[in-house]
């Protein structure tokens, strides 16, 4: 399985909080650089710019440690550090229909290593992640299935 998606389930409370999908994921965010795009949270913290962004891992860890935050909508592409292409188109989940046309899928940030998409906080998509952390997200949510078999 290379795309899959967990949606439908009451193995989470909230499918787009963040710091639980790297965390079941076995991802460390200070191992990449971060281009986050296609921003809507549940709210905004202090010093917080919902506009599409670059981050290092290290401040997207600190920010994931400090803030409970869910996004509501959201593109995660990570990329290896110092890698900043310019993001031309700019990734997006909200209205995206690429998601559901039963096709595997390649992150769509050029250069990007895989994404993971914050689906109108009801849905996490995870494009291209390595096996291990595949492995690691189904052992922690086992409800979570192939996205090219789901339909939006």
């Amino acid at each position: 399985m290379k795309n899959i998606i967990l949606e439908k389930t009451d193995q989470v409370s909230w499918y787009t909080y963040m710091r639980d999908v790297f965390e079941a994921a076995s991802i460390a965010p200070e191992d990449y650089d971060w281009y986050v795009s296609d921003i809507e949270t549940n709210w905004n913290p202090p010093g917080f710019s919902p506009d599409d962004q670059w981050l290092t891992g290290d401040e997207l860890a600190a920010f994931l440690r400090a803030y409970e935050v869910q996004f509501v909508w959201a593109v995660f592409s990570a990329v290896p550090k110092g890698l900043r292409p310019i993001p031309a188109p700019v990734p997006y989940a909200d209205g995206n229909p690429r998601y559901w046309d039963g096709t595997e899928l390649e992150p769509q940030l050029a250069g990007a290593l895989f994404e993971i998409a914050c689906w109108d906080s009801s849905a996490t998509i995870l494009i291209n992640l390595p096996e291990q952390a595949i492995q690691s997200f189904l052992m922690r949510y086992p409800d979570a299935k192939p996205l090219a078999s789901a339909r939006s």
